[in-house]
């Protein structure tokens, strides 16, 4: 059970987070496809999270135990390290080494078999798999052509990064659905429209919310976790963007505004936030509780507390965050919610 029930187009152009917020707020249009009959929670694994078999399986758990109560969806990154070493690829291109980049390119598709075979799946679940992941594959190889000289634009990077989410979001459904979960992947650039700004991609909201809704709301309502790619979007004649390094936590809050998640429980390594970095600072605090203001405040100061567009959206619903640590889940975590239930702790 999680701590909270324990306890009972504006948007285009180079807009901050808040404004981002506030115009997805009042511009959101209603959806004619009807939200689930339950509370929804959206649940954000880090890459950490999901870094080989086992701790997909361990994640899966987790979501498990939250779809007993709720229906959920989740957002997923690149496993660590591949979505950096998928950018390598690009400077490798840079540099006129296909070769090498293709060997690269070769290693990130067999990091993900091997991660399939890891999770012993059942043979025909196994073989569909396989055959997807290898799909993608190709797809990646084409983008790092051996004999052909590549153009490495900002799009080119971003093709590429894109790799590591739609990889890891194919495999964490298994994963789900290999514990009795029923979950779909769902790539987030089918509905999550930006601008053209290739590797920082600005979300034009609106449209994103009222297209999101009429791809994740059936699901949820059908009993399917949809488990969606993080950090993804796509330009309005379906140029693949990203939205910036680290903006898997945003794209989590977008989500989560998306289907009227009461909760996002953003699960990473760490126990939750802190007032300063515990490997640094001996005095470093665990804050239990917080309220928007105080975490944004504690982010103007400096900390790494979150992306700056969780807590816009997540204030215009009241919508409660949680840090919470994957390997540590009997631990609280911090809570970031409204000013009447914050305070630090």
């Amino acid at each position: 059970m999680y701590p909270e029930h324990q306890e009972q187009s504006a948007a285009e152009g180079d807009l901050s987070p808040v404004e981002l917020a506030v115009n997805f707020a009042q511009e959101s249009s209603a959806s004619s496809v009807r939200a689930p009959s339950q509370e929804v929670i959206a649940l954000k694994f880090g890459g950490t999270s999901l870094l080989g078999a086992e701790r997909m399986r361990h994640a899966a758990g987790l979501v498990r135990e939250a779809a007993r109560q709720s229906a959920v969806a989740v957002v997923v990154s690149a496993m660590k390290g591949v979505t950096d070493q998928l950018l390598g690829i690009a400077r490798l291109l840079e540099q006129g080494e296909r070769q090498i980049a293709r060997n690269e390119a070769q290693s990130v598709i067999n990091l993900h078999l091997a991660t399939l075979r890891d999770l012993q799946l059942p043979e025909h679940q196994h073989d569909r798999l396989r055959s997807e992941i290898k799909s993608l594959g190709r797809d990646l190889l084409h983008e790092v052509s051996e004999h052909v000289r590549v153009v490495v634009d900002a799009a080119l990077h971003d093709r590429l990064a894109s790799f590591g989410e739609r990889l890891s979001a194919r495999l964490f459904a298994a994963a789900l659905s290999n514990v009795g979960v029923a979950a779909v992947p769902v790539a987030s650039s089918d509905f999550v429209l930006t601008c053209d700004n290739f590797r920082d991609a600005k979300p034009q909201l609106e449209r994103t919310c009222r297209r999101g809704r009429d791809v994740l709301l059936p699901l949820l309502e059908s009993g399917n976790v949809p488990v969606v790619t993080g950090f993804i979007g796509a330009t309005q004649d379906g140029r693949i963007t990203t939205l910036g390094r680290n903006s898997s936590d945003f794209s989590a809050a977008i989500i989560a505004y998306v289907v009227d998640a009461q909760e996002l429980v953003l699960w990473t390594d760490v126990d939750g936030i802190y007032t300063a970095n515990p490997k640094e600072a001996a005095e470093a605090r665990l804050l239990h509780e917080m309220s928007y203001e105080e975490a944004r405040a504690l982010a103007e100061a400096g900390a790494k507390v979150l992306h700056p567009g969780v807590l816009p959206l997540a204030s215009q619903s009241a919508m409660t965050v949680w840090v919470r640590n994957t390997f540590r889940p009997h631990l609280r975590g911090t809570r970031i919610g409204p000013a009447h239930s914050g305070g630090v702790a």
